[in-house]
């Protein structure tokens, strides 16, 4: 799985180090970080950061949201106005699972400018796992189609465990990408 993580330079993909993807849905894995853990090591990383208020409130949902905090995600994701804000409200409705919500959320994101990274993050992975029809459904035309991925982990919540396993790490790369993205533009 290492060869298809987005890095950026501010180290914020490192909160995604856990010992299993996170759920598709709202299972609260053992192995997860505290929320007081989360918030006192995101402070001293994001104090000294350029990055404008509301991309670090939007990294603080992501990660909070990574590690099962769906609730203290959804408040701090409820406060902001912004498609950033409105990318954490889709994929935490979605988790929640509320599809329809989800996709209300993802029609308010619109063309995010990290579907790129994470188009070319789940190529990468779907290659690895000889996966060419998740790739046409997840990506088509070569661009990530959140709709098409609520519509797969509601599938998945209806049975197969392979399929389930190989869409929760879709939804890491989906963390990486948006969290490499959000950490890597400055203040504006």
């Amino acid at each position: 799985m290492a060869c298809c993580r987005v890095q950026n330079q501010t180290g914020l993909t490192r909160f995604l180090e856990t010992e299993e993807p996170a759920d598709l849905g709202p299972r609260r894995r053992q192995s997860v970080r505290s929320q007081k853990d989360l918030e006192t090591e995101l402070d001293g990383l994001l104090q000294t950061s350029k990055l404008s208020p509301e991309r670090d409130h939007a990294i603080r949902a992501l990660v909070l949201l990574w590690h099962d905090h769906l609730d203290a995600a959804h408040e701090i994701a409820q406060k902001l106005d912004t498609p950033d804000g409105a990318f954490v409200h889709g994929i935490m409705h979605r988790r929640e699972p509320d599809f329809g919500n989800a996709a209300y959320w993802f029609r308010r994101v619109g063309r995010h400018p990290s579907f790129a990274l994470i188009s070319q993050g789940v190529m990468a992975l779907l290659k690895t796992e000889a996966s060419g029809t998740w790739s046409t459904r997840l990506i088509p035309n070569g661009e990530w189609d959140p709709f098409q991925f609520i519509s797969a982990c509601e599938e998945a919540g209806q049975g197969n465990i392979a399929e389930a396993y190989l869409l929760r790490n879709v939804q890491r790369v989906e963390f990486e990408g948006f969290l490499g993205w959000l950490g890597a533009r400055t203040a504006d």
